[in-house]
Parts: structure tokens; C-alpha cells; sequence
């Protein structure tokens, strides 16, 4: 019954995840086709923004809907109903900042990520719109979790695709026959999300709804309660974003512009296969709650287990296509035909692709301890390979290797990593 359960979960969620990254990749596709590798380069410099907004709702929604379902498997319903309106309200107060900066200071942002006046002018309209629509994007991670939550992963996971689907249909229409650009790939991303949350809607407003919205005051000590357990989802997104702005400044100063572009290609690709690995991570997390409240080990461990090899399994297909279709991923995205593009980019893919395999394990691991109530270890495992040892060896290896020490810091910092899991994993079984 658990591997059934397990199934029910992981698949949809899978589905959802994989679904949101392949916007980002279609974004990537059209932008790549209207503006070029000026066109790539400045929505690599606006990734970093996406990932700091999605990292802070992921951590206030994800963790919130974990003890949720940590509280309501214990019996303890009525606090555990609070954590969604607190969730609410605390993802709406820290996206006002990110607000502020797009009214007010959207080109300020952009000359922080490193944009040159060129990329400036391309991107302008599509860091704006990003940043003001924040609020929906953050939210959005409240809305799809305690829906996953309250025994509706299909729900979720509709929504999540079908938000998906509209941006990339729309990315089109407005892009090109509308002749919007840039800011109409904007616009299609920032009302997204938006679709996403009226699809959840239909499952709040419906009978098989457990969740309530109560209107009390915001609680800070609920907040650090969630966050601890979301701190692995929001390592998970802001890793992203950590790495894009190290390797953003590294490329710029070892080439320029153009293998900013190139890693702006591999950075999307990988962002599907983190995607679905991220997918993986959450699907597992309401069975392992729900299983840890109930104190069945045996079934605990088979969650765990399961939910590796099925991770292992989407790695070893990444790593595998990459290393095969390599010149056709990055010939997609190549409009210009650039030779100098491509020969950046193909051997960087292959080589950044094989540090999915110890990410496998690692984002698993990370992802079960958070579910079970372990935050320092979750906290741990996702720190280590999302902010500190991709940075050490980001500095470190281009050193000695040039840019091939780039694209290598991804695996050498998720073998680091995979090593603290082993440690952590002997202490604890």
C-alpha cells in the first residue's frame, strides 16, 4: 500500500514540477528566437530574481502545508488549520519588497545583476513585470502545497500544468503575433501563477475541502516553526539563484556576454531536471509526514527507498540524454547559429548534466528529513549543496580549470554534499 501511495503522490507532483520548469524553458526558446543571445543573457540575469521570490514562498508555503500535515497526523487539527492563513498572510508581507523594487527601482536591480547597457535595454520591461507580479508568484506555492496537503495531488498538479500551458501558449501570442517581446513573455509568466491559484480554488471551495482560512493575527512564532521545515525548499530555489549570480559574474569576467548566454541555455535545461527531482522530493513529503506521525518505521524506510530509486532513475535518463543530444539541446536555443555560443555550451552541458546523479541522492535525503520533522539535518544537506560548497568550488575550480571549472562546480559540490548525506544517514539509521 505505501509504494501505491507513494505512486499517487510522487507521480503528480513530478508532472506539476516539470510543467513549471518547462515555462522557464519555453521563455528561454522564445526570447532566444526574438532577441537572440542578448535575449538569453538578460533573462539569465533576471533568474536570480525569480529564484530569491519562488525560495521564499516555497519555504512559507511548503513548510507551512508540512506542519500541517505533521499536526493534523497527530490529531491536533484546530492549530493545524492556523498555519494556512498564517502562510497566507506571511508570503503577501515579504512579496511587498520585491513589489517596491519593480514600481520603483527595476533598472537599479538589473545593473546588481551585472546587465551592461545593452542587456539593460532588452530586459528592462521583463525584470519590471516580474518583480510586480512577485506577490502571485509567492502565494502560489501556499495555495498548490495545502492542496497536496488535503489529499489532492491531482489538483495541484493540474494546476501547476495547466499554469504552465497557458504561459507557454501565451508566451507565443504575445511575443510574436501581439509583437509585445520581452515584455510580453513577462506578462504571460506573471499571470501564470494566477491561473494556478483558481484552479486550487475549485478544490477550496469544494466539499472535499479540510482546510479553513481563519482570520486571526499573523504568529512569528509559527512562521520560524514553518520555515524550519521549508528551509530545504527554499534551498532547493534559491540554489538556483545563488549559482546563476556566481556563475553569471565568473562567465562575465573570464569571456563576456556570450558564455553568459551559454550558461544561460544549460541553466534552463538543468532547471527542468532539478524540477524533477524537486517533484520527487514534495510527492514523498505527505506520505513521510503522515507515515513519521504514525510512528510505522518499516514503512518510513520504504519511503525513503523508493523515493531514491525513482530519483536515480530520472537522473541517469538526464545524464544519459545529454551526453547523447547535446548539439540538438543547445542547436534549439542557438537562433544565431553561434559557433562561439555552441562551443561553450555543448561540452558545459555534459559536463554540468553529470552532477545530477549525487543531486539525486542528495535533494531525496534533504527532502525526507525535512518531512519527518529533522530540519537541522534537512537544513544541513540543502545549505551545503545549494549555497556553500557551490560557491567554494565555483571560486575555486575556474582557477585551475578555466570555464571548465565552471561547468564542474555543480558535481563537485553535490559529491561534497553527498558525502555529509552518508555521515548524516549513518547517525540516524
Amino acid at each position: 500500500m505505501i509504494e501505491k501511495k507513494l505512486r499517487g503522490y510522487i507521480l503528480p507532483n513530478i508532472l506539476a514540477t516539470t510543467g513549471t520548469s518547462c515555462y522557464v524553458l519555453a521563455d528561454t526558446l522564445f526570447i532566444s528566437l526574438a532577441e537572440g543571445a542578448n535575449g538569453i543573457t538578460g533573462l539569465n540575469l533576471v533568474l536570480p530574481i525569480f529564484a530569491i521570490t519562488y525560495s521564499i514562498g516555497a519555504m512559507i508555503g511548503i513548510g507551512s502545508a508540512t506542519k500541517y500535515a505533521l499536526l493534523k497526523s497527530l490529531g491536533e487539527k484546530e492549530e493545524a488549520d492556523k498555519y494556512f492563513s498564517n502562510s497566507f498572510i506571511f508570503a503577501l508581507i515579504c512579496s511587498l519588497f520585491f513589489l517596491m523594487l519593480g514600481i520603483f527601482v527595476p533598472d537599479v536591480v538589473l545593473r546588481l545583476m551585472g546587465a551592461d547597457d545593452v542587456i539593460e535595454a532588452v530586459t528592462h520591461s521583463y525584470m519590471r513585470v516580474i518583480l510586480c507580479f512577485s506577490p502571485f508568484f509567492m502565494l502560489n506555492f501556499t495555495f498548490t502545497a495545502f492542496v497536496r496537503n488535503d489529499n489532492a495531488p491531482k489538483t495541484a498538479m493540474a494546476a501547476t500544468l495547466l499554469s504552465g500551458v497557458f504561459n507557454i501558449i501565451f508566451d507565443y501570442i504575445l511575443m510574436f503575433p501581439l509583437g509585445l517581446g520581452m515584455l510580453g513573455a513577462a506578462l504571460a509568466t506573471g499571470f501564470s501563477p494566477i491561473v494556478s491559484m483558481c484552479i486550487c480554488m475549485t478544490h477550496y471551495l469544494s466539499k472535499k475541502n479540510s482546510i479553513r482560512f481563519e482570520f486571526v493575527m499573523p504568529s512569528i512564532k509559527r512562521f520560524i516553526s514553518a520555515c524550519s521545515l521549508g528551509i530545504v525548499a527554499f534551498v532547493g530555489e534559491i540554489s538556483n539563484g545563488i549559482i546563476t549570480i556566481v556563475f553569471n559574474f565568473i562567465l562575465l569576467n573570464l569571456v563576456g556576454n556570450i558564455a553568459v548566454a551559454a550558461y544561460g541555455v544549460i541553466a534552463n535545461t538543468a532547471l527542468v531536471g532539478v524540477a524533477m527531482l524537486n517533484g520527487v522530493s514534495q510527492g514523498l513529503q505527505p506520505v513521510a509526514s503522515e507515515t513519521y506521525g504514525k510512528a510505522e518505521k518499516k514503512d518510513l524506510h520504504k519511503v525513503h527507498i523508493y523515493s531514491l530509486i525513482a530519483a536515480m532513475i530520472i537522473a541517469l535518463t538526464l545524464v544519459v540524454s545529454v551526453l547523447i543530444f547535446a548539439p540538438f539541446i543547445i542547436d534549439a536555443f542557438n537562433s544565431e547559429k553561434s559557433d562561439i555560443l555552441a562551443n561553450y555550451a555543448i561540452p558545459g552541458i555534459r559536463i554540468y548534466f553529470i552532477g545530477f546523479i549525487p543531486a539525486a541522492f542528495n535533494i531525496i535525503t534533504a527532502g525526507f528529513y525535512s518531512a519527518t520533522g529533522r530540519g537541522k539535518e534537512s537544513s544541513l544537506i540543502a545549505i551545503s549543496r545549494g549555497i556553500v560548497a557551490i560557491i567554494v568550488f565555483a571560486l575555486i575550480l575556474p582557477g585551475i580549470f578555466g570555464i571548465t571549472g565552471v561547468w564542474s562546480s555543480f558535481f563537485a559540490a553535490e559529491m561534497f554534499t553527498a558525502i555529509l548525506c552518508l555521515i548524516l544517514m549513518r547517525k540516524s539509521f
